[in-house]
């Protein structure tokens, strides 16, 4: 296959995916101009790499695990994770009503903090793979295979995340959940 019909398939495949990878590498660095390198970085190394993917293989996957990679050697890694602001980054609240209230936009707001809150605190190996399975949507598999781990140190880790995440949101936010 010539390098442009090599190309052409590689943007077929990660185009889709830069949203996610972008906002994976956010909560993996906590700083956007970082995460916009190691995305930057991801999508070159996943190019020049590209004639090694298996096509009938997951891509998502693949590139999800160069990512990984990519931050994990580029500083010290993930425990270096930094506490971020909702309120400094409204482009993250998403509210879904046309017309809420104020006393709306303050629950969620407090609501959406304290989710943010709770997975800061979380250990990075939970975090992790807490938002590779609930946002990117990964299958354990997949999960295993991007972090290098049995698919049942996954399946522990997913449990013990969320048990751990809804313990302290229950702290956080009353027994109401």
């Amino acid at each position: 296959m010539s390098f442009a019909a090599s190309s052409a398939n590689f943007e077929q495949l990660a185009l889709p995916l830069l949203p996610s990878l972008y906002s994976h590498a956010f909560w993996l660095s906590r700083d956007h101009a970082e995460a916009e390198d190691l995305v930057q970085e991801t999508i070159s190394k996943a190019l020049r790499a590209f004639d090694s993917f298996q096509a009938g293989t997951n891509f998502k996957a693949w590139i999800f695990r160069i990512l990984r990679n990519t931050f994990l050697t580029s500083r010290a890694g993930i425990a270096s994770a930094r506490t971020v602001f909702l309120e400094d980054h409204p482009d993250l609240l998403d509210f879904a009503d046309a017309s809420p209230t104020p006393e709306d936009h303050l629950l969620r707001l407090d609501n959406q903090a304290a989710v943010n809150e709770a997975l800061d605190r979380l250990q990075p190996p939970l975090r992790e793979v807490l938002l590779l399975c609930d946002v990117e949507e990964l299958k354990y598999k997949e999960i295993a295979l991007v972090l290098d781990v049995p698919i049942g140190t996954v399946m522990s880790r997913i449990s013990r995340a969320r048990r751990t995440l809804h313990q302290m949101l229950q702290s956080q936010l009353g027994e109401s959940l």
